[in-house]
């Protein structure tokens, strides 16, 4: 079912009673009131707590920590602990341990050591389910069904190699079809017999990159299918909750969101700022419009840090403020939730410096009353949750697209410059759209398009013909598009499309390119619109395109560098090299100014202020989060601050490292910035 509106923002986070004594749980749950807390989520890691020895469960423990939070009014979201299974169960099933691409099988001692395709694992992992829902699935304080953690371990061991046959069998039919597929005439690498064929564990050389790229496919799927199994047990002991499982979105990705996405009651997300600088904000924005979009509509952050910021071997204390400005800033994006990891810091494991709602220092500490403080500024915004009947949360002209195909088959290796990764250049041209304060989804394959007035196509590697003549509908039909480099390469099974680059969007973009000059690390490239550009530069020869910059320097100097072809009523634009970020801002934000997609607030951005408008049922609500350092900010017109009950109408001052939220009318005229000092 759906994950139904909640009637407040929920706010807590992991709680880990089975890590502490009786007594500690009595000073959480006061804690927890005075920090107005309303939701935890309970179980993670909590396996051997609760089936100590096979079969034998024991969940007394649980039913005294849910009647102590019942009593307080506190919600829980209940996890599946199958992230983590207990020393007995590797100890009886070491076939279920996972194997690395090395070859090597990893032994018990962390967590998620586990082999997503092992019999054993995934029978075991239905019982605990089973168990946990014919016992609290009909509970009054259940918010929900956490299935699982993170979802991401991949194993290459032979249970995957089993499940990866049957699985390639159910795409290709036969072995002809997947050597064609596969190009296996290449190093003579013909199977003839479906047990030839074994996950791409390390070899001499270099794997088959289809080979490569449909393990990645098949372990997404086989992991969505341990967790639809999970969610079916769940359904089958008669609980109704909704049911989720929080995403992960570093700098790896071993899922396919929106296949995932479509399998939940409602979408989360574990999400961790990663940088001290100001950047961070925009990470937050990132991850935000990712996991809206992939919901279609609100959603659920299940992880943030309260206290710090991992960089490297380094965690940096995260300021009061930004903590609380960055929870707003999920939440002016969809969130229906500030949930944290962890609830308490734990004194003891692997992390036990992770940060914590109550850090070791407890809740007589500068970062605990943080703590209240936001817990009175969610309680302010409860009516923020409700969605518009009509229309999107957040209102967007703007898309750039996500496929995991597309990074994964960037992470294939041997191309001509391994550093350009999928990430990096579509959080790139996400970040050029945040500085501009322009709105921004994002979209998979195929997807409608009709809202959208512009679309961005970032390092878009794999491609199947289809896109490309849903790329060109688009356009035709009066749509702008960006392609960048690296785009319409390669076909869904990474054969490279012959004839010239960009492959399959040649026509589209009216351009075929002849050669490709990669730069050194330290190399630039200017343009003779005075852009600079770094790693990667072509020989581009037009075919009906216009040019809008040429390369000026080195083996392609003289060239064209960026085109637009008029198609249809559209435009489509090519960029074929890697434009540094402030040149990649100012292009991008010249096409969104093109087609009309405006920055919410005009100015915002310019004075270092995140201005997000969030729709809702009866009202809307403007966001606004002062990241600048200096100069305060004054919004003068329509609407009144939740959190501090100013009025706008005769002006209100946002300080540096402060904030506001708007209540406005639905649909209601916006305020304007009238100072910036």
């Amino acid at each position: 079912m759906p994950m139904p509106t909640p009637d407040r923002l929920l706010f807590g986070g992991d709680y880990n009673p089975e890590q502490w004594t009786r007594d500690v749980w009595l000073e959480d749950i006061e804690l927890m009131r005075r920090a107005r807390v309303n939701t935890v989520t309970l179980g993670v890691f909590s396996w051997s707590a609760l089936e100590p020895e096979e079969g034998r469960f024991t969940p007394e423990w649980l039913d005294d920590v849910i009647t102590l939070l019942d009593d307080a009014g506190i919600g829980f979201f209940l996890s599946t602990p199958t992230a983590s299974p207990p020393p007995w169960f590797s100890l009886a099933h070491p076939d279920a341990l996972p194997v690395r691409a090395d070859g090597v099988q990893l032994s018990h001692g962390s967590r998620d050591t586990y082999a997503i395709s092992a019999p054993a694992y995934r029978d075991a992992a239905r019982r605990i389910a089973r168990l946990l829902a014919e016992r609290y699935g009909d509970h009054p304080r259940l918010r929900g069904w956490h299935v699982h953690n993170e979802y991401g371990t991949l194993d290459l061991g032979p249970h995957a190699a089993a499940a990866f046959r049957r699985w390639l069998r159910g795409r290709y039919g036969d072995l002809a079809a997947l050597n064609e597929a596969w190009t296996t005439a290449f190093w003579s690498q013909r199977y003839s017999s479906w047990e030839e064929i074994l996950p791409p564990r390390v070899t001499q050389y270099l794997h088959n990159p289809a080979h490569a790229l449909d393990f990645r496919r098949f372990s997404s799927q086989e992991m969505l299918d341990a967790f639809v199994e999970q969610r079916e047990e769940i359904r089958a002991a008669g609980s109704t909750a909704p049911v989720t499982t929080n995403f992960m979105l570093p700098t790896w990705n071993h899922l396919d969101q929106w296949s995932w996405a479509s399998e939940q009651d409602a979408v989360s997300i574990d999400h961790y700022v990663d940088t001290t600088g100001p950047d961070g904000e925009a990470h937050v924005a990132y991850g935000s419009d990712l996991t809206r979009s992939w919901a279609q509509g609100p959603w659920l952050l299940m992880e943030q840090s309260a206290t710090g910021v991992r960089m490297g071997d380094r965690t940096y204390t995260k300021a009061p403020e930004r903590m609380i400005r960055n929870s707003l800033g999920y939440i002016a994006r969809g969130s229906q939730s500030s949930l944290f990891f962890q609830w308490r810091g734990s004194a003891g494991g692997s992390e036990q410096w992770h940060s914590a709602l109550v850090p070791h220092a407890g809740g007589d500490s500068r970062a605990f009353r943080a703590v209240e403080q936001l817990g009175g500024i969610l309680e302010e915004l409860a009516d923020v949750t409700a969605p518009p009947e009509e229309g999107p949360v957040v209102a967007a002209d703007v898309a750039i697209l996500w496929d995991a195909a597309c990074w994964w088959g960037m992470e294939t290796p041997h191309k001509p410059n391994d550093a350009i990764t999928y990430s990096d250049r579509v959080r790139a041209a996400h970040r050029s759209f945040y500085r501009a304060g322009v709105p921004v989804d994002f979209v998979a394959p195929g997807a409608d398009l009709s809202r959208y007035r512009l679309l961005v196509l970032p390092c878009a590697y794999v491609l199947e013909a289809s896109s490309a003549s849903w790329l060109h509908d688009f356009v035709a039909g009066g749509g702008d598009l960006v392609v960048t480099f690296l785009s319409g390469v390669a076909d869904e099974h990474l054969r490279v499309v012959t004839g010239g680059y960009p492959g399959l969007l040649r026509d589209l973009l009216g351009v075929r390119v002849e050669e490709i000059h990669v730069l050194g690390p330290q190399e630039t490239s200017v343009l003779d619109d005075g852009s600079t550009a770094r790693s990667w530069t072509e020989v581009v020869a037009p075919s009906g395109a216009a040019v809008l910059a040429r390369y000026t320097q080195g083996p392609v100097a003289g060239g064209a560098a960026i085109t637009r072809h008029d198609v249809g009523a559209g435009h489509a634009y090519y960029v074929s090299t890697e434009l540094e970020q402030e040149a990649w801002d100012a292009f991008l934000a010249a096409r969104a100014a093109d087609v009309g997609a405006t920055a919410t607030l005009a100015g915002a951005a310019e004075a270092g202020v995140e201005a997000v408008l969030r729709r809702g049922r009866e009202t809307d609500h403007l966001f606004l989060l002062h990241h600048g350092e200096h100069e305060p900010v004054t919004v003068q017109g329509a609407g009144t601050d939740v959190i501090s009950g100013g009025s706008a109408e005769a002006g209100l001052t946002i300080e540096p490292g402060g904030f506001a939220v708007l209540r406005l009318s639905r649909g209601g005229p916006l305020p304007a910035i009238v100072a910036a000092r």
